[in-house]
């Protein structure tokens, strides 16, 4: 009776630590960093592309994770997308001139946020809790860069005919 017993607490133990293996895979593939409550400010930019950009996609600086995209949606005024950006407060506030642009990891990786910081000076402005970045690039998408490639094609040798 007492070695079923120890048997049972052990696979019990054993199903318990698989089970929060479980769970700790599940929460570094869906890159929850933390439970609790992160201090951040949103910044905004208005891109006239945002390609296949999406909602929880990274913001990084030099290959650093600042930030998270928060919100994806259009200005009903100038049918442009507005990309929310939680920039996280341990890395401080950025100059007004700083600019973003979309990038993609690899040749046909995800997409992400690339926040490049301005420079500093006595009269620029740091950026605050909603304000806009001015300074923005677009997503490079491979099927328009395709389409340019073989439009040039054609054209040059329509040309030298």
């Amino acid at each position: 009776m007492q070695q079923t017993r120890k048997l049972e607490l052990m696979v019990g133990g054993f199903v318990l630590a698989g089970v929060i293996a479980v769970l700790v895979m599940i929460f570094k593939v869906a890159n929850v960093t933390g439970l609790g409550s992160n201090d951040s400010y949103q910044l905004k930019a208005y891109f006239d592309n945002i390609g296949s950009l999406k909602v929880r996609s990274p913001v990084k600086i030099g290959g650093v994770v600042v930030g998270r995209v928060s919100q994806i949606s259009l200005d009903s005024e100038n049918y442009v997308p507005v990309v929310t950006l939680d920039i996280s407060e341990e890395y401080g506030h950025f100059p007004e001139t700083s600019s973003a642009e979309i990038l993609t990891s690899g040749l046909i990786g995800e997409q992400y946020v690339s926040l490049i910081p301005g420079f500093v000076m006595d009269d620029i402005e740091m950026l605050g809790d909603g304000d806009f970045i001015e300074d923005t690039k677009s997503a490079l998408v491979l099927e328009d860069l395709i389409g340019q490639v073989l439009y040039s094609i054609n054209g040059s040798g329509e040309a030298s005919k």
